[in-house]
């Protein structure tokens, strides 16, 4: 045989048992907040407004951001000594890999760079070239991947410096990479 279980009692009644002198304020008193709807989002704007700052960051032209001199690719993170650049174009660092990407359309070129370049980095490579080719095949015969390969390069923290190779490493139709060194190299500095 079971007990039956004694039912509680709502909260305002057994404060009322606790308080008997107390008298509840009427309902009619208390105030009512409405919280105002919240604006609008313009979704279509918002998207917009994503797609262009997507562009400005993937796409820059190198002259509006100052490491192209003429013809010449030039770049050097801020904070670095300006002999860097100069040991870069005298091949102070030896070549470690390279990757040729002339003849390649854009959309297939910025993958192909990115995963070399990632690779680079996780085998702590230093010193790499980019081929981009000279543009002598693209129309006007102007080099569409060389703008392209400098400012993917520039946007990446890794890259400390980028030149155009020598000559004899490819001239203007290639690019000579710093890159940032690796934990193992840092530790023997």
């Amino acid at each position: 045989m079971t007990k039956p279980k004694p039912q509680e009692e709502p909260p305002a009644s057994a404060l009322h048992k606790l308080l008997p002198d107390v008298t509840p304020l009427p309902r009619a008193n208390r105030a009512h907040a409405h919280k105002p709807p919240p604006t609008p989002v313009a979704a279509q704007r918002t998207r917009n407004d994503r797609a262009v700052l997507d562009e400005s960051l993937c796409d820059a032209d190198p002259w509006e951001q100052g490491f192209e001199n003429g013809d010449e690719l030039n770049f050097l993170r801020p904070g670095l000594a300006s002999d860097t650049l100069r040991k870069l174009r005298r091949g102070h660092w030896k070549l470690q890999a390279d990757i040729d990407l002339h003849g390649l359309t854009v959309a297939e070129a910025r993958p192909a760079l990115v995963e070399f370049l990632n690779e680079c980095l996780r085998e702590g490579l230093r010193c790499v070239r980019v081929i981009h080719g000279k543009g002598l095949g693209s129309k006007n015969r102007e080099p569409v991947l060389k703008r392209k390969v400098a400012s993917w390069l520039a946007q990446r923290d890794e890259i400390l410096a980028f030149c155009q190779a020598r000559r004899t490493e490819g001239g203007g139709g290639a690019a000579v990479v710093l890159l940032r060194g690796g934990k193992r190299e840092r530790s023997n500095q």
